[in-house]
Formats: C-alpha cells, sequence, structure tokens
C-alpha cells in the first residue's frame, strides 16, 4: 500500500490560474487544431509558464491507443537532450541479441498526441529545433540515418517557454512557431494577492484544491472536444480570407506561412465559440497572438504588436474587403453607356480634342516657373545634413569565429567538438556516444573466429567504436570600444556604432554571449558583463559617454579579468576580444607601452582577438596595428570589415 509521501501530488488545475488570459487561450487554439504549429511563452521568471503548460494536458482527449484508452501524455525535452533521444535511433538490444535491425521510437513518438513541453527552447541546440518544429508541422517524422527508414505519426501540441533575459531565438525559429505569447507579473495588487492565496492552498492541500477546479476543467475539457469536432465546418469565407491576407501585408511579414497559421488560429477561435463561420473578431485575436513574433526581423526590433497599427490595418482591410465585395457585385451588371456630356473640358481629351498635350503645362510635375530649390527636389536636407553612418549592411562579420576547435557551448559560430554535433566519423577512442554501425561492422568481422553460427551477435570490447561529432559553437564576444576624445568626431564614432551593432546582431544570430568594455577618461568601465541578451547591449552602447582621454591598457585588464573570470563559470565557452579603436593610447603616464604591456598579458592568456582599426585622415600613425601585434591576433580597418576579409585575418591568427 502506497504512503502519503509516496503518493503522486496532483498538478494545479488549469482552470485556477490567475490572470494569463492571453496565453490560456493561445494553448487552448493550439488543442482545438493541433495544425497551428504551437506556441512560444516568452516571459520573466515566476510567471506560471510552466504552471500552465502543464496543466493543459489534463484537458487534451483521452487517446486510443492499440486499442486501449489513455490520457494525453506531457513529454517534457530536456536542453541536453542528443538528436537521437529526440527522433530515436537503432534498438541496440535487438541489434546484439537478434542481430535484427529494429528502430526505437524518440521523445517525439511518446509525444503523439499529447504535449512535448521545452523549457527554456532558447538555449536548445538549433538543429533539434529545427526538427521539433518540422514534425510539429507536418504532424510525422521522417527518419533516414544508419541504414534505417522509418516514419511514424507525432501530431502534438507544441509548447516552447524561454526567458528573453537570456538570449533570444533567431528569427527563422521564431517563425515557426505558430502563436507567441509574452507574460508577465501583473501588477495589480489584488490580482497578486490572489495568484499567492491559491498556489498557499495548493501546497496545503493538492487533493482539495484541485477537486475544488475539477468541474471547471471537465467543462473546459468537454467545450475543447467539442470545439476539434466542429473544426472541419467552420466556414472561412472569402471576405474573411482578403482580411487576413491584407493584414499579413500590411505588416509586411516574411513568407505565407503567418497567412496560413492566421487563419487556422482564426478558425480554431471559431469553432471555440461555438460560431460556424469565421468573423472579424477571430481574425483580430489571431492576429494578435500570430503576427507579434514575426515582426521582429533582428534583436533590435521591439516586441510585441502596436495596438494602433493593429487597428489601423484591419480597418484598411475591412476597406479592401468591402471594395472587392461591390466590384464582385458589379461583374455580374452591364456597363452604362458613356454620355460625352459628362465628362469634364479637358478630361480624357487628347490633342486631336485639343485637350493638353503630353508634356505640356498641365502634366503633374516640378513647377518650372518656380525659383531653384537649393536643396534638390526633396528640400528641407542637404546633404551635409544626412547622417554620416554608414548603414549596418556594409559591416558583415558573418565569418567572424575563433581559431582552433573548441569543446562545443550551444551555438553557430566557430568549430567544435561536441555531444551536440553531426556524426562525421568513427574512433577507437570513447568519442562523443557510441559509433553503433562500426560497432556491428567492426564485430561482424570477427563473427567466425568466435564460433557464432546463429543467435546473438558475440561482442568483445575491441569492437567498440566512439563516434566524432563535430558541429559550432557559441562563443563569448567582448567588445572593447574606444570612446575617447580623438575617436568622438561625429563621423568615426557612428561608423563605430554601426560596425558594432552589425556585430552584436550577428552574435545574437550565431548564439554568442556578448560584453561590452568602453574606455574613456581614465577606466574602462564594464558596461554590459556576459550576457546572451544583445538588444540589453545595443542600449547600453546607444547611452555609450563619449570624451576624454584613451586609457586602452586598462580596456585590455578589465577584458582579460571578464575572460578569465568566464572561463571558471562556462569552461566550454571560448572567448574573442573585439577591439575599436585608433590605437592612440593617451589614459595616464606611458600610456602607449602599459597599453603594449596590457596587451601582451592579454595574449599570453591564450584569448582569440582582433583588432579594428578606427585611425582616419592623411596621417596615419599605425599605433592599432602594433596593438594587434602585441595581442598576437588579427587586424583590420573599419573600411575594410567584410566577411571575407574578417575571415580572413582571424584565421590567419590561428
Amino acid at each position: 500500500m502506497r504512503s502519503e509521501e509516496d503518493r503522486p501530488v496532483a498538478g494545479f488545475p488549469f482552470s485556477a490560474v490567475v490572470g494569463q488570459d492571453q496565453l490560456r487561450l493561445a494553448l487552448i487554439l493550439c488543442a482545438v487544431h493541433p495544425g497551428i504549429g504551437g506556441v512560444l511563452v516568452r516571459g520573466e521568471k515566476g510567471t506560471a509558464k510552466s504552471t500552465v503548460v502543464r496543466a493543459l494536458t489534463a484537458l487534451l482527449p483521452a487517446v486510443d491507443d492499440a486499442g486501449t484508452t489513455r490520457p494525453a501524455r506531457l513529454v517534457e525535452l530536456p536542453v541536453g537532450a542528443t538528436e537521437d533521444r529526440v527522433i530515436g535511433s537503432i534498438d541496440l538490444e535487438k541489434v546484439l541479441r537478434d542481430g535484427e535491425r529494429a528502430f526505437q521510437p524518440g521523445l517525439l513518438a511518446a509525444a503523439h498526441q499529447g504535449v512535448l513541453y521545452v523549457d527554456e527552447v532558447n538555449l536548445l541546440h538549433d538543429h533539434l529545433v529545427d526538427v521539433l518544429l518540422d514534425a510539429a508541422a507536418m504532424g510525422r517524422v521522417h527518419i533516414e540515418r544508419d541504414g534505417i527508414s522509418h516514419s511514424h505519426p507525432a501530431k502534438f501540441v507544441l509548447v516552447g517557454t524561454m526567458n528573453p533575459e537570456e538570449g533570444e531565438l533567431r528569427p527563422q525559429l521564431l517563425d515557426r512557431f505558430g502563436l507567441a505569447v509574452d507574460v508577465a507579473a501583473s501588477r495589480d495588487v489584488d490580482v497578486r494577492m490572489e495568484v499567492v492565496r491559491r498556489r498557499l492552498d495548493y501546497e496545503r492541500d493538492p487533493e482539495a484544491f484541485v477537486a475544488r477546479y475539477e468541474s471547471a476543467d471537465e467543462e473546459l475539457a468537454a467545450e475543447i472536444r467539442t470545439a476539434r469536432e466542429k473544426l472541419d465546418s467552420v466556414e472561412l469565407s472569402n471576405r474573411e480570407l482578403r482580411r487576413i491576407a491584407s493584414l499579413c501585408a500590411s505588416f509586411d511579414v516574411d513568407g505565407m506561412r503567418a497567412d496560413l497559421v492566421l487563419a487556422r488560429t482564426a478558425t480554431a477561435h471559431a469553432a471555440w465559440r461555438g460560431d460556424s463561420e469565421v468573423t472579424a473578431e477571430d481574425v483580430r485575436v489571431a492576429a494578435e497572438l500570430t503576427l507579434p513574433h514575426r515582426r521582429r526581423r533582428d534583436p533590435f526590433d521591439e516586441p510585441g504588436l502596436d495596438q494602433q497599427q493593429l487597428d489601423d490595418a484591419l480597418e484598411q482591410a475591412d476597406q479592401d474587403a468591402q471594395s472587392q465585395v461591390e466590384d464582385d457585385a458589379r461583374d455580374g451588371e452591364p456597363e452604362p453607356p458613356e454620355n460625352p456630356e459628362d465628362r469634364g473640358p479637358d478630361e480624357d481629351r487628347g490633342p486631336e480634342d485639343g485637350g493638353p498635350e503630353e508634356g505640356g503645362p498641365d502634366d503633374e510635375g516640378p513647377d518650372d516657373d518656380g525659383p531653384e530649390d537649393p536643396d534638390g527636389p526633396g528640400g528641407g536636407v542637404r546633404a551635409t545634413d544626412r547622417p554620416s553612418a554608414p548603414p549596418a549592411g556594409e559591416f558583415k562579420a558573418k565569418l567572424l569565429e575563433v581559431p582552433g576547435v573548441g569543446e562545443g557551448a550551444p551555438g553557430r559560430r566557430s568549430r567544435s567538438m561536441s555531444p551536440r554535433g553531426r556524426v562525421v566519423r568513427s574512433t577507437r577512442e570513447r568519442g562523443h556516444g557510441l559509433h553503433l554501425t562500426s560497432t556491428v561492422f567492426a564485430a561482424a568481422e570477427s563473427q567466425v573466429a568466435r564460433g557464432r553460427t546463429a543467435g546473438r551477435l558475440r561482442l568483445a570490447p575491441a569492437d567498440l567504436r566512439g563516434a566524432i561529432r563535430e558541429g559550432r559553437e557559441g562563443n563569448l564576444i567582448v567588445f572593447v570600444v574606444d570612446a575617447s576624445g580623438s575617436m568622438a568626431a561625429r563621423d568615426r564614432l557612428s561608423a563605430v556604432t554601426g560596425a558594432v551593432v552589425s556585430l552584436l546582431r550577428d552574435a545574437y544570430q550565431r548564439r554568442d554571449k556578448v560584453a561590452v568594455i568602453t574606455v574613456r577618461g581614465r577606466e574602462a568601465e564594464l558596461v554590459l558583463p556576459p550576457t546572451s541578451s544583445v538588444d540589453i547591449a545595443v542600449r547600453r552602447l546607444q547611452s555609450m559617454r563619449t570624451g576624454g582621454k584613451s586609457p586602452l591598457a586598462e580596456g585590455f585588464l578589465r577584458a582579460r579579468e571578464v575572460v578569465l573570470r568566464e572561463r571558471l563559470r562556462d569552461p566550454q565557452r571560448r572567448a574573442l576580444v573585439v577591439t575599436l579603436t585608433d590605437g592612440r593610447a593617451t589614459g595616464g603616464k606611458d600610456a602607449l607601452h602599459r597599453a603594449r604591456v596590457a596587451a601582451h598579458l592579454l595574449a599570453d592568456a591564450s584569448v582569440a582577438s582582433i583588432v579594428v582599426d578606427c585611425e582616419t585622415g592623411l596621417v596615419r600613425l599605425g599605433l592599432a596595428a602594433e596593438l594587434a601585434r602585441e595581442l598576437r591576433g588579427g587586424y583590420v580597418r573599419l573600411a575594410e570589415l567584410s566577411a571575407q576579409q574578417v575571415a580572413g585575418v582571424v584565421r590567419a591568427a590561428a
């Protein structure tokens, strides 16, 4: 008999969650229509993200499994899961015991007709996120590997949660989630009190608390089942489809995925309401869940959806839809004969009718009789008044990487050997996991010598082969930005800022951590400790103070301190120091000599580095190049900062 301590604790009821109405609705709509593609839940810690997701499973319809009925499952995917664990692999036991090649399903198969929950999805390796999203969109998993071809259904509600402060998902992956919801703790005192009260009641007596909300959860579950049954009969009229297409066009989203997801979500919302036809209100609700994360093209775009912009877009879409309805109604009506007397004196009259000739004074265009605009036809802004910073597109550090091969911190920048990479070959050593095919082949060569004629495969320790995996890793990029008086000229500072922002955008896409150190006056200030949230780095950079002397020695020493400290916290993440300076060290006594010594110390700590030379003008002192030599790193001029140049410089420093 089970003791009280052994009895499983009942989960927190879905109906008992206070607030988070948009999150609850998004989860319900995905339960009604799994084809929506899942929900991405973004929010600060302590906002009940995990609690709500786990509570959803109890509302899903029961599953028919091999002639029996079972409750829907909640399958949690750990951040450190391997690809074999996610999609499945060869059944090693059957291979070794029976010599039979068989497939062992993974977590995606276990999640079929249930919920697949990925906490901290932004920390999951990108190729695994791709696998999950492909399965969620297709409803099936196809495996072609290790001589096995297998396919199985995998229809599940995919839910990923993340804290944006710990790093963002790339836009390509954001778009693959059907819906996205930003959650935050309420600032309403009464709501916060109720949250605490219910949680304390639940902890005091979970079974009694669950029983209190049992009927409400059962009612919700019944409504989800009814909505699922009604889904195929819900009509999406051309008018509402035009509204959907117009909305997506207004928000300039990429591709057609947004249109499809919006249509599915609006249909699910209509079914959830019990209606047989999609209405404008269904489209609006769907837009609020579908479009916010698709508007964010890079980490520096503000997340969310402006309500006024949505109102304007819906109004325009309604006008377009109404105009189309009126046009369709007129299509079958005969055109009335034209009465020449209805035309104006010059309307539709060419030269033969006495109307204005082409290119005449009545044509639209500039007024030839007016005074010449000294600022050109645009007027208002002279060319010299325009921002002098080069566009971000001129700076493309896409191939900037740390020399050598790392141990594989999750990311997409530098080469690494890690358990999360793709298998490139086998080894007689341990490697990253077992290379099954090579192990079986090695054993097969000795079966006759070992006296095997039937039955299980006979293995020996010498047969075992390890897997060598190669992938890409994320790095720690430490920016040392010279903000001294010699760098504070408007043109130069704008160019430096543009370069750093482009490098930060690249760091975001490649899953790096970043840190920013500014050098000015008498000290080097760590304005941003190492973080995965590069949008914070941009905000700190925009508020950067400039002027004064240039204590570069302090900047290099501070960078060394940051790198060594992070090695203790995250030993697998290699660092790259990127210094943007003109090399004119002026802070303190014998500043240039101290800068060279500090650079040498940074190099002795085995830290990869690159100096971006920001010196301009006819007379160049070449001080930044000297510092690059002391750092034993790469060197590139600011004007030459392109993918090819940077890649060549960094690789040459290896």
